[in-house]
């Protein structure tokens, strides 16, 4: 299911029409509205011709942009449905590179400094860990939740490596993680971000203490029990899985017999209450 939303405010005062892919859990971006920014062009005819010109040098150059990119019905200006070429945010990244616009400029200086940063990181696994610490502040997280958070990226780091070593593949972490969820808080992974009014936005990132303590719960226990029985392939992973979110399960239902109300909420870090 696709819920659209005519426009996103992407570039400066510039609108570009996207639609947000539940099932993908990404936004696509209309190419064409993001070739008129950068090329600052009013005209769309004239842009449309830009991208099919574009496109055919992409693939002389060996790009795979052109053949993974997507098409959906966007709303035009006389207010008609139509199939539009759309990209998604790594996608557009690629893009940008491609024009040359002073407008896209921030973007390419950009992509230059977060590739180093990640080439850094490489080289200096903590430097993440405190780049990760230095973003949580400026946007005005707690001390305490910072330091729970970073405890939960190292507590599921641990849980995938044990994953990785039973041989889950792919999207089979991804199931394994709704699974877990599933069982200690009775939502899968989407459902929880809908609980939540989130779409794009990470939900650990968007946890109050108490659900990233139950969260880690879940996935310690997991990762004892896999050291414990050495699982091979999914099936057994899942078991393992299962059996450790079970463990988070029952504190939620001690915690929330205790004290009267649901261990589960709906706040998320833009909430008027928030989660500092």
């Amino acid at each position: 299911m696709k819920k659209p939303q005519d426009k996103v405010k992407l570039f400066e005062e510039k609108q570009v029409r996207a639609i947000w892919d539940e099932k993908a859990d990404k936004w696509w971006f209309s190419i064409i509205d993001i070739i008129s920014v950068l090329t600052e062009q009013a005209d769309y005819t004239k842009s449309r011709k830009y991208w099919s010109v574009l496109k055919l040098r992409l693939k002389k150059e060996g790009s795979e942009l052109t053949t993974n990119c997507s098409q959906l019905k966007m709303q035009a200006a006389d207010g008609k449905r139509y199939l539009t070429d759309v990209a998604d945010t790594e996608q557009v990244l690629r893009l940008i590179q491609s024009i040359p616009s002073k407008k896209a400029e921030p973007f390419k200086m950009w992509l230059a400094k977060v590739g180093n940063e990640r080439i850094d990181e490489t080289v200096d696994p903590e430097l993440s860990i405190e780049r990760a610490i230095q973003s949580y502040r400026r946007l005005g997280y707690s001390e305490n939740w910072i330091n729970q958070r970073i405890k939960s990226i190292e507590v599921r780091k641990a849980l995938t490596d044990e994953w990785d070593k039973s041989g889950v593949q792919g999207e089979e972490y991804a199931t394994l993680t709704d699974l877990m969820s599933k069982t200690w808080s009775d939502m899968t992974t989407r459902e929880y971000k809908r609980h939540k009014g989130l779409t794009k936005e990470s939900l650990r990132d968007n946890m109050t203490n108490t659900e990233l303590v139950l969260n880690m719960l879940a996935e310690v226990a997991a990762t004892e029990i896999s050291i414990a029985r050495q699982p091979t392939g999914f099936d057994e992973s899942a078991d393992v899985a299962r059996e450790g979110a079970k463990t988070a399960k029952v504190a939620r239902k001690q915690l929330e017999k205790s004290t009267g109300r649901s261990a589960i909420s709906s706040l998320n870090a833009k909430s008027k209450k928030g989660l500092r």
